[in-house]
């Protein structure tokens, strides 16, 4: 172990070598703590070199309602009486209307969704009540 002590990730062979180094420690049967401590070590420097170089774009409320639809293979039609209007749920989809809270608790209820979920998403996606 001492000749692959887990070192900053700054370029794409690093971070394959890494990725590597770290699948055969992850499926070593009987993994001890020699070994244990620098896998989690070299999974932090991975995940820190991916996050900056392959930064996931943050979504919006409304392209989580479009996930969940197309997840579920549902038209814009079956959440009219969710939402409350055709105009209403369009304008939702093609994002010129942002989901209202009394939305949000609907659409979690009609997705089966913990509403403190879909309420901290809201928050998170800066949509307006």
């Amino acid at each position: 172990m001492t000749k692959n002590q887990p070192q900053t990730i700054t370029t794409e062979k690093q971070n394959e070598e890494a990725i590597a180094l770290a699948q055969d420690l992850e499926h070593r049967v009987n993994r001890t703590l020699e070994e244990e401590t620098p896998l989690e070590l070299l999974v932090t420097l991975i995940e820190k070199f991916e996050e900056s170089h392959y930064p996931i774009p943050k979504g919006t409320g409304n392209s989580m309602l479009l996930h969940l639809m197309e997840a579920r293979s549902l038209e814009p039609e079956k959440l009219v009486e969710v939402i409350g209007s055709k105009e209403a749920v369009l304008e939702i989809i093609n994002q010129k209307r942002n989901i209202s809270e009394s939305q949000a608790k609907a659409l979690a209820e009609f997705f089966q969704l913990d509403i403190r979920g879909c309420l901290k998403s809201q928050i998170r996606y800066k949509l307006s009540f």
